[in-house]
């Protein structure tokens, strides 16, 4: 029996509306999801929103309306994406629900119990953008004089009592962990945090006084904690900690936390950190994967190019955004988007080649053969096809996935789709039909079992297509695991209960670029 699988993306910012950006990262670790339910794991998704921090607080305070009342409307926004985006989680978490500011303060007492909290004054570089603490050393200055983070982003001066945690105690073990392979991903991250780490650890600020929108301190209530602390445990609060719960011993430590490259810090030195302080286990796995540009820039207000999600999915369809920000990047790296792109790219391989190819298979079928499956001798371009194929879905693409390679993944699997088209061009079944009708009725019947596998393979990716060319096929639900790919037991059941296929309606319409979109 598989290991449970646990994945979480960052917990958004709600002080904006959804970018795609977030789009993409929840759009990612949904395919990662459902690529592990395929392969037959007990799956555990959580996404949500942290909605605590001195941003929150200022932003609530220019709209004169309370921090509570902000984070309401921001978060259903992002909780709207997710559903309208076809996100399978499991929990949508919220920082400001009551079982996180328990297991908030569970995991600050752990720390304090641990002698890894003190109090004292901070002075120094705080981002308010970031919610991120600099040494000076990390800080540039502009031509104004300005000084901004390694993000870019401003920073202020902050003088303020503090509660702080002893990171300088766990110099040696973040850099054992970060040594272990696989732990932090891609390589260039692992390289930084490394040198990051190696280049010494400073005691963390934990805590604020200049404003009170956040998790108390337990025993110092004028005091709430700083605003990672919170959103980081948001992970153990998905699972009932800091009860010993059923899900908490199945899915702890995290699979994968599924991040942005610009919060690496965060997730593989602070977090694993807090939770060695805590004796509880790290995670296996971070990764953080690349920026999403448009057109080669990265997005921002003063530049007028941020994108609404859900304008994309709503012109162009979710699965085809889906498709196109999978295949596209190369995931861990930066990668660019643009309409004509999306377009380009779903026309090219999801319309031409896929949706032809189930479109004039399965008319054939119905024309030609009134729908029917039945028993069929092989030919060797049959069985030299389906081999192509189920090679591609059950050992390239699973490879690809398991690696956070999607984009190969997909490359594999196009390559096989290619093969089905090749295939039918060399076949001609419209010429067989008057020729050699029984070929022409075993090339079709290869070309339901190939077509099949396919929409199988590919059904992380796009869900709902993939789903309803399994239903045109009358493809049972307990029959669409990744263990099912490659067997055609499901076809010879088909045949013994004499089954038809409907004519089929158009799966993957080609798109056309609007001007509004463009």
């Amino acid at each position: 029996m598989a290991e449970p699988f646990y994945i979480t993306t960052a917990i958004n910012y709600p002080n904006g509306r959804p970018h795609i950006g977030h789009a993409y990262e929840a759009i990612a670790a949904d395919v990662i999801a459902r690529f592990q339910r395929l392969q037959g794991r007990e799956v555990r998704f959580q996404t949500g929103t942290d909605e605590h921090g001195l941003k929150m607080a200022r932003k609530a305070a220019e709209q004169d309306r309370t921090p509570r009342a902000l984070a309401d409307e921001m978060s259903g926004h992002f909780k709207a994406m997710d559903d309208a985006l076809d996100i399978s989680y499991d929990r949508f978490i919220r920082t400001v629900e009551q079982d996180h500011h328990r297991a908030s303060q569970a995991i600050w007492k752990a720390m304090e119990a641990k002698g890894d909290l003190y109090l004292d004054r901070y002075e120094g570089w705080y981002s308010i953008r970031d919610e991120a603490y600099y040494d000076a050393s990390e800080l540039t200055e502009t031509e104004s004089g300005e000084k901004l983070s390694p993000q870019g982003t401003p920073v202020e001066w902050t003088v303020e009592e503090s509660w702080f945690f002893r990171l300088s105690n766990y110099q040696q073990p973040l850099l054992d962990l970060l040594g272990t392979p696989g732990f932090l991903e891609p390589e260039s991250r692992r390289n930084e945090m490394i040198a990051f780490v190696e280049g010494g650890l400073r005691d963390l600020s934990v805590s604020r006084t200049s404003f009170d929108w956040g998790v108390k301190v337990p025993g110092s209530d004028e005091h709430v904690m700083y605003v990672w602390v919170d959103a980081l445990t948001n992970y153990l609060t998905g699972l009932g900690y800091p009860d010993d719960t059923d899900d908490w011993r199945r899915f702890w430590p995290a699979s994968l936390h599924l991040i942005g490259k610009d919060i690496v810090r965060f997730h593989s030195v602070y977090w694993p950190a807090f939770l060695m302080s805590a004796d509880l286990p790290p995670p296996r796995k971070v990764f953080g994967h690349g920026f999403l540009l448009n057109r080669g820039q990265k997005e921002s207000k003063s530049l007028g190019n941020v994108t609404d999600p859900l304008a994309l999915a709503e012109t162009f369809g979710v699965d085809n955004l889906r498709y196109f920000l999978m295949r596209e990047v190369a995931f861990g790296q930066d990668g660019s988007y643009s309409a004509e792109a999306i377009v380009a790219r779903c026309n090219a391989e999801l319309a031409n080649s896929f949706g032809n190819l189930v479109q004039r298979a399965l008319s054939m079928v119905h024309k030609n053969m009134d729908g029917a499956l039945r028993a069929f001798t092989q030919a060797e371009a049959d069985e030299a096809l389906l081999a192509t194929v189920r090679t591609a879905c059950r050992e390239k693409l699973p490879e690809r996935f398991e690696a956070l390679d999607f984009s190969q993944g997909i490359e594999a699997w196009m390559q096989a789709v290619w093969a089905c088209n090749q295939y039918v061009d060399e076949q001609a079944p419209w010429a067989l039909r008057k020729t050699d009708p029984e070929r022409m009725e075993a090339v079709l019947l290869t070309l339901v079992i190939a077509i099949r596998d396919l929409a199988l393979a590919i059904q992380p990716v796009i869900p709902t297509r993939a789903g309803a060319v399994l239903d045109m096929l009358g493809i049972a639900n307990d029959a669409r695991n990744y263990a099912d790919l490659g067997d055609t037991g499901w076809y010879d059941a088909l045949v013994a209960a004499d089954h038809r296929i409907a004519k089929p309606e158009p799966m993957f319409p080609r798109l056309e670029l609007a001007t509004e979109a463009a």
